[in-house]
């Protein structure tokens, strides 16, 4: 017995939920499927308890998923990205800069919403959708993929036949793997501890990244939580601090917490549990294989600087779909696809991974250089608003 179906996406973390949303809109027979059915409650085990922050390119995505409507009321604008470098001897603001959307668009950057409360809101559209089937609680086991046809048999022993199939299964990807396609990693021995936090300044839709070493400490704007301004933060440390700061009891880790801060929101309070991740780049050494294209992290990874991760994922949802037309999976559009999104992808992550590196500096001397580095950069506005552009994916 064999399951046809236009699309076939394995993965269904925010990049696959919104691909079979924009799929199945354009009018395509969707199927997706995820070993694990999406945690969409804030408290329950397994919730992921980072948050997006859309930049505005992705947002037009969204749209033509019908999503946004969904996710709008949900969503903080990020109106400033500032850049704080706390370097110097004390763990204190010593260069604070502003890049302001309001310079280059009268949009602001993006707005932030919480990570389970996407996979919520995506999966109740998804429910909406005739033409798409959310298999969950079964996986990709096998894909043989030939220039007429892919066919994949799942976990549970279920074959289905695609036109296409989209591999947005992580940076283990079966899909690549089954592909035999390889990937280019970079290590820093690094993780991140994402949390939220309740703070005493409201954060004035600021998002904010403080460089001191180790890697960046960012805090991102959340609704408010319990009458409290509320923000997501992504701490960045080497995977021994990492340690350290987990067995920390609780009064001790507040202190940790607040000193990293740079106080620049006043007193932080710990709202949700601690999660970590692991921090790497890779790269895929091709996007695509036969009928088959690779979004998201299967294709790609960086480290969470300048909210570029999961909007590299939605650029290449956007141009799989263009390329893909009435006619998925064919070699022409495929292979423009590989054509456009790979060097792009591989510039962001070349850049990023500078970016991550010079934050981790530890002597105090390249801290200084790094504080001047930036107060020069942004002193020029043509350079700002370049900087800024390159960010969203503007050109």
């Amino acid at each position: 017995m064999m399951d046809d179906t236009d699309i076939l996406i394995s993965g269904g973390g925010i990049a696959g939920l919104v691909a079979a949303a924009a799929f199945g809109a354009a009018g395509h027979a969707v199927t997706l499927v995820d070993p694990a059915p999406p945690v969409t409650d804030e408290g329950a085990e397994g919730a992921d308890l980072r948050s997006t922050a859309f930049l505005q390119p992705s947002v037009t995505v969204l749209k033509a998923a019908g999503l946004w409507d969904g996710l709008a009321p949900h969503a903080t604008a990020l109106q400033i990205m500032r850049i704080i470098d706390a370097g110097g001897d004390l763990s204190q603001a010593r260069l604070s800069r502003d890049f302001d959307a309001s310079e280059i668009s009268d949009q602001p950057f993006g707005w932030n919403l919480p990570n389970w409360l996407l996979k919520r809101e995506i999966a109740a559209r998804l429910a909406s959708l005739p033409n798409v089937r959310f298999l969950q609680g079964v996986g990709t086991a096998a894909l043989v993929a030939r220039d007429a046809e892919a066919l994949v048999t799942l976990t549970d022993g279920t074959r289905i036949r695609a036109r296409l199939v989209i591999g947005a299964d992580g940076r283990n990807s079966p899909v690549r793997t089954a592909l035999g396609i390889g990937t280019r990693t970079l290590r820093y021995g690094q993780k991140a501890l994402a949390f939220a936090v309740t703070h005493d300044r409201p954060h004035e839709n600021v998002s904010t990244e403080i460089h001191r070493s180790g890697g960046p400490f960012t805090l991102v704007p959340l609704p408010d939580r319990d009458g409290k301004p509320c923000s997501a933060v992504v701490w960045m440390e080497r995977g021994p601090e990492v340690a350290r700061l987990r067995a920390l009891p609780p009064g001790d880790f507040a202190d940790a917490l607040n000193t990293r801060s740079a106080g620049v929101l006043g007193h932080l309070t710990q709202a949700t549990r601690l999660t970590e991740w692991p921090i790497i780049s890779q790269i895929a050494d091709s996007f695509t294989g036969p009928r088959t294209a690779l979004i998201a992290e299967a294709a790609h990874v960086v480290p969470p600087i300048g909210a570029q991760g999961l909007n590299m994922s939605l650029a290449d949802l956007a141009d799989l779909l263009a390329l893909s037309g009435d006619r998925p999976g064919e070699k022409a559009g495929l292979d423009a696809y590989n054509r456009r999104r790979r060097p792009e992808a591989m510039a962001r992550l070349l850049g990023i991974d500078a970016l991550n590196r010079t934050s981790m500096i530890a002597a105090r001397p390249l801290r200084d250089l790094r504080a001047a580095a930036l107060g020069s950069l942004y002193a020029v506005a043509p350079v700002r608003k370049l900087l800024m552009r390159a960010g969203l994916g503007m050109h």
